[in-house]
């Protein structure tokens, strides 16, 4: 059993903020495309994470339409100077302005970064979080309607009135990033990176470390197809997002299920389980500097957080990248 470091923490682009490699991520918790939520597990999951280390939570409004925000204001009573907590900005629905994005419950979401929109959301976020200030705040999607400009006016506000402590970018492109950096200090930017999903090693990745820009990396077990737990034979049912998705067609649950094979004498001898080991290949790679993994219970956020005590060596990762390029390399998507 190797597993006997401490956990590794990194800081948060320039803002001097440091925050454990392992976050946890709570998409999950506010139910909304995961089949419901069962808060008293949640708020469980979120207390074992801190318990084990883990002082990065990262949450948004649009889980569950302030859900996810609620449980986790309730669950980080008494530990809040515990953690890094970030959350989001940006899919409203208060307003029609910006881009019609999605409908939840029939209602519609937008996106849209405005100022008024901003203020408006950070003070409903304080609010459902109980706490005064967050640490990262992050603009969720992209709105093309809104110069990044304003947006980056809006958030530097905040920052002098001490309500956030550090900005960040999701789901971008490289030229959005190019326009934040221009206008701003951008700590770190959150996409969806995994063994399975690797596309910004070549575009944003390079943009990132040019800038001293962090990268949160989300679905790094690639929504639980990388965990070593959904094999071939598993079923999907109801409102679960992986029912339809072609990335858990039988064929692909095959392919990582002899990758899961091939890299099971690794994780053995470090004392780790398949999702430990993937997750600490994921904050080794390149420019990934944390990983945001979601639990929905205690049992789950506690295997999590123990894989950023897991340090591969070289030869171990080489040895992963030769097998998932062997197993991985035409997965469908």
């Amino acid at each position: 059993m190797r597993m006997s470091h401490d956990m590794l923490t990194r800081e948060i682009g320039a803002s001097g903020i440091q925050a454990s490699v392992i976050g946890l991520g709570t998409w999950a918790i506010g139910g909304w495309m995961w089949g419901g939520t069962d808060e008293a597990k949640s708020i469980a999951a979120i207390q074992a994470s801190v318990d084990a280390g883990v002082t990065l939570i990262d949450t948004a409004p649009a889980y569950g339409q302030g859900v996810a925000e609620d449980i986790v204001g309730k669950a980080l009573k008494g530990r809040r100077e515990k953690v890094v907590l970030a959350t989001k900005c940006g899919l409203v629905w208060h307003t029609h302005k910006g881009n019609h994005f999605f409908d939840y419950d029939g209602k519609p979401v937008h996106r849209y970064l405005g100022k008024d929109a901003i203020i408006h959301e950070v003070e409903q976020s304080l609010t459902r979080l109980g706490t005064d200030y967050i640490d990262h705040y992050i603009t969720h999607w992209q709105d093309p309607t809104t110069p990044i400009a304003e947006t980056m006016e809006a958030l530097d506000t905040l920052k002098q009135q001490g309500k956030i402590r550090s900005i960040g970018a999701s789901n971008t492109s490289v030229d959005e990033v190019k326009a934040y950096v221009a206008t701003g200090q951008l700590d770190a930017i959150q996409e969806e990176y995994s063994m399975v999903k690797r596309d910004i090693e070549g575009t944003l990745l390079p943009v990132c470390r040019e800038n001293g820009v962090s990268v949160l990396s989300y679905s790094s077990l690639a929504l639980g197809l990388l965990s070593g737990k959904i094999g071939p034979d598993r079923e999907f049912t109801g409102d679960d997002q992986r029912k339809d998705n072609p990335r858990f067609s039988m064929a692909n649950r095959q392919k990582v299920a002899d990758l899961m094979a091939a890299i099971a004498p690794i994780a053995e001898t470090h004392g780790a389980t398949l999702a430990q080991t993937v997750i600490a290949w994921t904050v080794q790679q390149p420019g990934i500097t944390f990983s945001l993994c979601g639990a929905r219970d205690a049992a789950q956020a506690v295997e999590n957080a123990k894989a950023g005590q897991l340090r591969l060596t070289e030869t171990e990762i080489s040895q992963i990248n030769t097998q998932t390029q062997a197993h991985l390399s035409d997965l469908d998507s």
